[in-house]
């Protein structure tokens, strides 16, 4: 939940599936786990005092406003954000819905976001966990386990991209 106003004027509202999906050392809290100072539909409960991780974190769908109420994590079932060091997009599954992504308008529109962002040198990834899946304009390629220190790197083959793990 981040402190600087987005460009849509939008709060999270009853919406805290960030704070389930990702981990928050500070708090010994792992991700894929509701954090234990959620307050279902009402939000943190420490927001004044929460950690710096919590305070870093941007939700893309408060952040873009060209995404529609659809986005919204808790309607979606994953949260979109910006890939740490980088400027891919990292779309963070719900473990309660690992198929989430993949239902329209979600995977027409993320293929488009990653013919955008390959064009650009970055990318779009699907997180289940510590498991990753490439997006690209024509399909999908997993990853397989995505490891800390671990990059994800693209490299084009003529018209064709392909993505690998390098460790």
């Amino acid at each position: 939940m981040s402190d600087q106003p987005a460009a849509a004027e939008r709060s999270c509202g009853s919406c805290t599936l960030c704070c389930k999906l990702f981990p928050v050392p500070e708090l010994d809290k792992p991700a894929g786990r509701w954090c234990r100072h959620i307050a279902q539909g009402r939000g943190c409960g420490i927001h004044l005092t929460r950690p710096p991780v919590c305070r870093a974190f941007w939700c893309q769908w408060i952040e873009n406003p060209d995404l529609g109420p659809e986005w919204k994590p808790e309607v979606a079932k994953f949260v979109l954000s910006i890939y740490p060091g980088s400027n891919s997009l990292a779309v963070t599954v719900d473990p309660a819905s690992p198929a989430s992504w993949r239902r329209e308008p979600y995977l027409s529109s993320l293929r488009r976001f990653a013919a955008a962002a390959l064009a650009q040198g970055d990318q779009v990834i699907v997180f289940r966990g510590d498991h990753g899946t490439a997006v690209l304009p024509e399909g999908e390629v997993e990853l397989g386990r995505i490891l800390p220190g671990d990059s994800i790197v693209t490299l084009r083959r003529g018209a064709d991209y392909a993505v690998e793990v390098r460790r």
